[in-house]
C-alpha cells in the first residue's frame, strides 16, 4: 500500500475557523500519536508531519481501536471531525467520527522537516528521513508513503454516498449534514446540527411568576453513542414543538443555545442543557435509516444505595435475579385507578440484596419474560431508578426507566462470572435489614469510607466524572455570619417561592398562591480536623442539626432586638461542636472554571464507642 500523510492539513484546518469537514475539499490523512484510552474513548496526537494537535476518536470508533485496524503510528483517513476548543485553555483539538485506517504503524514517526532525533529512531528514522523536494518518498519497514498527489479527492458525502449507492435520494440528502455528536457541543460552539431520538417526553405545564404566565415543557434527547441532553422549550416554542416531538422518532436538530445544566433539576447526566426557541429547526428523519441509542449507565453498588434513600437522584443499578414475584395490582390514591406491580430482587457482588419494583408495562412486559427465565438467574441492568425507604432501602422504577436483560457489558460478564463462581453459594443480606431510622438519612454509612479532610483538599480532581462519597468527622470552626442561610420555601413541596404582586406567596410547584411561607437552610459551614478545613454546603435537614434550630427560630432570634444578639449567640454554640458527616464531593463549573463542592449528606452526633472500634479496625489492619 502506497500513502502518505498530508502535509500542511492540519495548520490549514486550525486557520479556517469556519471550516467544515463535511464540505467539498481534499482529503485529509494523518498519522495516529501516542494512542491512549479515556474511559471508553481513545485520545491521540494528529500528526501531518510538520503540525500536531490533539485529538479524539468518539466511542463508535473504539472497536476499529481495540482489533487493531487502528494503530499507534498508523495512518488513518479523516472522513468526518470537528474542531472543538478546549475550555479551560486556548487551543483546539479534533474530535474525530468517522475514519478510514490508510497504514499499520510505522516504525517512527513521520517527520518532513528531517528533524527526527536519530537516537529516539535509530536506523530506522534515517530512513525515514525526507528531502525539501515535494515529490520524495518517505519508506518504512514494507510501506512506501506517497506524496498527496497520487490521492484522487473525496468529500465525506461522496464517500457516503459511494457505500449507500442504492440509498433512496431524501436519505442521501440527508446523509450529507454535518452531524455533530452531543458531547462536542459547548455554549461557546457555533451552528450545529444533531442527530437525536426523543427518549423521554414531558407533559405541557404552566406557570406563574412575577414576569407573568406561560407554558414549558421538555424532552431527553440521545444519539447514537448514548449520550444524553435535555431540551427545553417555553412559550411559543413549546407550542409549535409539542406535537411535532413523537417519542421515540429521530429527529435532525439545529439552531439552538446550551448553557450549564441546573443540576438540582437535571434528569440526564450531561454538564449542558439545551433550550429551544420559536426559530429552532426540528425535521424528522424520516424516509433513511435511522438508530437506536446506545444505552450508557452509571451503576452503583447495592451497598451504597443507602446515601441516595429519598433523594431527587435517580441511579443506574446492575444485579443477577434472585426472584420474581406474580404481577399485583395496585390502586393508584391520586384517581384510584388499578395499575400493575411486579417485585423482583437483585444481588451483586457486595452479597447484598434489593427489591426492584417494575410498574405498568415493565411489570407486564420484561417483568413477565424475567419470570419464565428466573431459573437460570439472568442479569440485568436498569437505568432511572428512584431509591425510597420503604424496609429501608427499595427501588422503584419511573415513566423513563429502562430496563436491560443480559446486557453485552464488562460489567454483566464481570457479576455473571461473580455469580457462577462463587455467588449463587454465598449467603446473601438485603441492604435495608436491620438499619434504624438514621439510616434513611445515610448515617448508617457514617463509618464507611471514612476519610480526613486532607484527602478531599489534596485532590482537586475528586468528583470530575461523578459524585463521590466519603464519610468524615470534624469540628464545625466558622459560620458566616452575614451570608444567605434560608430562602422562602412552600409549605407544600418545600420548593422556593416569589412574593405575589398582591400579597402572600407563589409556588410554581404547585401552582398556587399561600399567605404564608416557611424558611429552609441554605448554607456553607466551614469544618476542621487535624489536617485542614474545607467548606461544606449544607441543607434544610443537616443545617437544622448543626445549628440545633430551624431556620424560621434562628430568622425570629435575627429579628429580635435586646441587649444580648441572641442570633450571634445561636451561632457560638454551634461552633467548635464536633459532628460525623457523611458528604459527597463534586465539581461545579462557574465562570469557565471547574471547583470543587463539599455537600453535606447526614450528620450525625460523634459516638465514642464506634470511634474507638474504628481505631482499632485501623490499628489492628497496620499490624
Amino acid at each position: 500500500m502506497q500513502n502518505s500523510v498530508t502535509p500542511d492539513a492540519i495548520s490549514a484546518v486550525l486557520s479556517n475557523p469556519s471550516f467544515d469537514s463535511s464540505s467539498d475539499r481534499s482529503e485529509i490523512v494523518v498519522q495516529v500519536v501516542d494512542l491512549k484510552p479515556i474511559g471508553n474513548r481513545y485520545t491521540f496526537s494528529a500528526n501531518d508531519g510538520k503540525t500536531r494537535v490533539k485529538a479524539m476518536f468518539t466511542a463508535s470508533l473504539t472497536p476499529e481501536i481495540v482489533s487493531g485496524n487502528i494503530q499507534n503510528l498508523g495512518l488513518i483517513r479523516l472522513v468526518d471531525f470537528t474542531v472543538n476548543d478546549i475550555s479551560s485553555k486556548s487551543t483546539k483539538y479534533f474530535l474525530v467520527t468517522k475514519c478510514e485506517s490508510v497504514a499499520s504503524a510505522l516504525d517512527c514517526e513521520i517527520d518532513l522537516e528531517g528533524k527526527k532525533d536519530e537516537e529516539e529512531g535509530g536506523e530506522a528514522a534515517k530512513r525515514q528521513k525526507l528531502d525539501h523536494s515535494p515529490v520524495s518518498d518517505v519508506v518504512s519497514t514494507g510501506i512506501t508513503l506517497k506524496p498527496k498527489q497520487e490521492f484522487v479527492a473525496k468529500s465525506a458525502s461522496q464517500i457516503i454516498t459511494e457505500q449507500r449507492g442504492n440509498a433512496a435520494p431524501a436519505a442521501r440528502m440527508a446523509m450529507t449534514r454535518r452531524v455533530h455528536p452531543l458531547v462536542s457541543l459547548n455554549p461557546y460552539q457555533g451552528s450545529w446540527t444533531i442527530k437525536v431520538r426523543v427518549t423521554n417526553k414531558g407533559t405541557m405545564r404552566n406557570y406563574k411568576n412575577a414576569k407573568g404566565e406561560g407554558c414549558v415543557f421538555n424532552v431527553e434527547l440521545t444519539d447514537e453513542e448514548g449520550t444524553q441532553i435535555q431540551a427545553t422549550m417555553f412559550n411559543d416554542a413549546a407550542r409549535k414543538f409539542y406535537d411535532r416531538f413523537q417519542l421515540g422518532k429521530v429527529y435532525y436538530i439545529s439552531r439552538g443555545s446550551l448553557k450549564l445544566a441546573n443540576k438540582q433539576f437535571k434528569t440526564v447526566q450531561n454538564d449542558y442543557e439545551m433550550t429551544l426557541n420559536e426559530n429552532s429547526e426540528v425535521e424528522e428523519a424520516s424516509n433513511e435509516e435511522t438508530f437506536v441509542p446506545e444505552t450508557k449507565f452509571n451503576f452503583v453498588p447495592i451497598e451504597e444505595l443507602g446515601m441516595y434513600v429519598n433523594q431527587k437522584e435517580l441511579i443506574d443499578l446492575i444485579g443477577v435475579v434472585q426472584s420474581v414475584s406474580p404481577t399485583m395490582s395496585i390502586r393508584r390514591r391520586t384517581d384510584n385507578e388499578m395499575i400493575p406491580k411486579r417485585d423482583i430482587t437483585l444481588a451483586d457482588e457486595s452479597k447484598k440484596t434489593v427489591v426492584v419494583s417494575l410498574w405498568n408495562d415493565l411489570a407486564t412486559g420484561v417483568g413477565q419474560e424475567l419470570l419464565d427465565m428466573a431459573d437460570k438467574s439472568p442479569v440485568i441492568a436498569i437505568k432511572s431508578l428512584k431509591v425510597g425507604d420503604f424496609q429501608g432501602v427499595s427501588l422503584s422504577t419511573i415513566r423513563r426507566s429502562n430496563v436491560v436483560i443480559n446486557p453485552e457489558s464488562p460489567e454483566a460478564k464481570k457479576l455473571k462470572s461473580w455469580f457462577d463462581s462463587e455467588g449463587k453459594e454465598a449467603s446473601m443480606s438485603s441492604i435495608g435489614s436491620g438499619m434504624s431510622p438514621l439510616a434513611k438519612n445515610g448515617s448508617w454509612s457514617m463509618y464507611t469510607d471514612r476519610v480526613l479532610l486532607s484527602h478531599i483538599t489534596s485532590n482537586p480532581s475528586l468528583g470530575e466524572e461523578k459524585p463521590v462519597f466519603f464519610s468524615t468527622r470534624g469540628y464545625i470552626s466558622f459560620i458566616k455570619p452575614d451570608q444567605t442561610m434560608w430562602y422562602q420555601a412552600c409549605k407544600t413541596c418545600n420548593k422556593k417561592v416569589t412574593e405575589a404582586m398582591d400579597s402572600g406567596y407563589w409556588c410554581e410547584g404547585c401552582q398556587k398562591k399561600d399567605e404564608e411561607c416557611s424558611l429552609r437552610y441554605i448554607m456553607v459551614v466551614k469544618v476542621s480536623d487535624s489536617t485542614g478545613e474545607a467548606w461544606f454546603s449544607s441543607f434544610n435537614d443537616e443545617a437544622e442539626k448543626i445549628i440545633g434550630c430551624s431556620a424560621d427560630e434562628l430568622n425570629k432570634l435575627r429579628s429580635e432586638g435586646g441587649e444580648v444578639n441572641e442570633f450571634q449567640t445561636k451561632l457560638k454554640e454551634a461552633t467548635w461542636s464536633s459532628h460525623v458527616f457523611r458528604i459527597s464531593v463534586t465539581q461545579n463549573e462557574y465562570n469557565g472554571e471547574k471547583r470543587q463542592r463539599v455537600t453535606v449528606k447526614g450528620v450525625a452526633p460523634v459516638d465514642f464507642a464506634a470511634e474507638a472500634k474504628l481505631l482499632l479496625q485501623d490499628i489492628s489492619k497496620k499490624n
